[in-house]
């Protein structure tokens, strides 16, 4: 009985041993994301650019010699929820790492927890101001435009027209509200003449468009500006040219094939323009071959949440390899700082208040393209990540603890 006891008790041990050897040789990242639901669809394609990193990652001997492993994590896009969930994965499998692009509310929350637990939190899609603002926090990275950087941009590109009469629309919560704030007054910087004809803000999930589509056409607009999305932006676009809106429109969102898809309309979205970090016609050579090596792995397009996805989680595996280590406190410091140059640029992670400053990239919607039947992006213009860039002192960020 004693041999056998003895024996037993070096048979456990050996797989404790082992478990923990298993557990040493991972990296897990947990993904935070709308999985079910409404946005499903916005979670899913977010999912893929993630997972699509650790499989190039791991391909190429993983992260510090260790297999990158992608933990799912369904937020239901509900602070408490991707709180309680994220916590558990804490506190029973060890995970220090979470990213995620759905949700300024959960990403604000998952700041909380990460300071408070020491992990690290990395958005590539929520665009609050705050979260690098008077909410950030030394635990809380973002790799993706704030509704500053975005709007600037669009402003950029709507003096450079010299458009002289220009009309706001967006949706009535605080993202649509700061969207047009910072976009009227860069405009107003960049070029005095211009005149704002008209603001519109509509309650989220307007069925008809009609009422303010005509008021556009009042006000003798030659260009909107709008940070929708979803059917918001879908249904303003099907709207507006069958009712005799002639004005380009100026998005946020319109590098999304699947939005373009749903106009099913090319006549209603040829000649607008969009803009964002990441479109898979950016014409870098590294962009190039990143889209068809994507395409050749995957059997699909890197276009929009992919391609973020992608860029900001390899941004993260640049640091934990700067670092030497996955310790949450030498990550931070080797990312603070830290210049990734890739598909979409070079982009820096500025260390005052860990929000990347990159470059914001303005193309028109065309016809003919090498991507889709449909409309889609035409090759864009680089707006230089200074041009677009918030001062450190001008951010409401009070430093990190």
């Amino acid at each position: 009985m004693k041999k056998l006891l003895t024996i037993c008790i070096a048979v456990m041990t050996v797989l404790m041993m082992t478990t923990g050897v298993m557990a040493e040789s991972t990296i897990k990242i947990a993904v935070v994301e709308p999985l079910s639901g409404n946005f499903k669809d916005i979670g899913d394609r977010y999912l893929e650019g993630v997972h699509y990193a650790a499989k190039v990652a791991n391909e190429n001997g993983g992260l510090l010699g260790k297999k990158v492993e992608i933990i799912p994590m369904d937020s239901e896009l509900k602070p408490a929820v991707a709180v309680r969930k994220a916590t558990k994965l804490i506190m029973k499998d060890g995970v220090n790492f979470f990213v995620g692009g759905t949700g300024s509310s959960v990403g604000g929350a998952m700041s909380v927890l990460a300071n408070k637990k020491n992990a690290i939190m990395l958005s590539y899609g929520m665009a609050a101001t705050s979260l690098t603002g008077e909410k950030c926090s030394r635990n809380f990275f973002r790799a993706c435009a704030t509704t500053d950087n975005q709007s600037y941009a669009l402003a950029h590109w709507v003096a450079d027209q010299k458009f002289k009469k220009v009309f706001c629309i967006a949706q009535d919560y605080s993202f649509g509200k700061q969207a047009v704030d910072a976009f009227v007054t860069k405009l107003k910087e960049l070029n005095p003449a211009a005149e704002i004809v008209g603001t519109v803000m509509h309650p989220v999930g307007t069925k008809d468009f009609a009422p303010y589509v005509s008021q556009i056409i009042a006000s003798g607009a030659e260009v909107v500006f709008t940070s929708n999305w979803g059917n918001d932006l879908t249904l303003l676009l099907k709207q507006a040219k069958p009712l005799g809106l002639k004005a380009q429109f100026a998005c946020y969102y319109l590098n999304d094939e699947n939005a373009i898809r749903v106009v099913a309309n090319d006549e209603a979205v040829i000649g607008s323009v969009t803009a964002e970090i990441y479109m898979v016609t950016i014409p870098t050579e590294a962009n190039k071959k990143f889209v068809e090596q994507f395409k050749k792995s995957e059997g699909r397009y890197p276009t929009w949440l992919r391609g973020k996805a992608y860029l900001a989680t390899t941004f993260l595996f640049k640091a934990i390899e700067k670092a030497g280590s996955t310790d949450v406190d030498k990550v931070i410091t080797a990312w603070e700082g830290l210049v990734y140059e890739g598909p979409a640029g070079k982009w820096t992670m500025r260390a005052c208040d860990h929000q990347t400053q990159m470059p914001i990239w303005i193309a028109e919607i065309i016809k003919n393209n090498p991507y889709f039947e449909h409309a889609y992006v035409a090759t864009p213009e680089e707006v230089a990540s200074e041009k677009v860039s918030v001062p450190c002192d001008k951010t409401g960020c009070p430093g990190f603890q």
